[in-house]
């Protein structure tokens, strides 16, 4: 089954089983910290979370932020996008160039 992105221009096969990964920038409001999100992503969509940077503590004004490496299969890293534009986080795709990935 191929899905339409939301730009219509490539579609998502979540037949797909080869491993990827995926390099996003995470904002993450200030009525969230004490929110498990961290820990649901990874339980709930069965992906591999490398956290290369965040900054999340009681001095942050408005939000958090978080550097992640995501790798999975199309459909869990396509599940844990959908969990994290659920939560209306801010949410940007990092694209690192020479890597294989989205």
């Amino acid at each position: 089954m191929a899905i339409p992105s939301k730009q219509g221009k490539s579609t998502i096969d979540f037949r797909d089983n080869r491993r990827t990964t995926t390099h996003i920038t995470v904002r993450i409001p200030k009525e969230l910290h004490e929110q498990p999100v961290m820990s649901r992503l990874i339980s709930h969509c069965g992906i591999i979370v490398n956290i290369a940077a965040a900054q999340l503590n009681g001095h942050v004004p408005q939000q958090g932020c978080f550097d992640l490496e995501l790798r999975g299969t199309v459909f869990q890293i396509a599940s844990a996008l959908t969990y994290l534009n659920e939560l209306n986080l801010e949410i940007s795709h990092r694209f690192i160039s020479g890597e294989d990935g989205w």
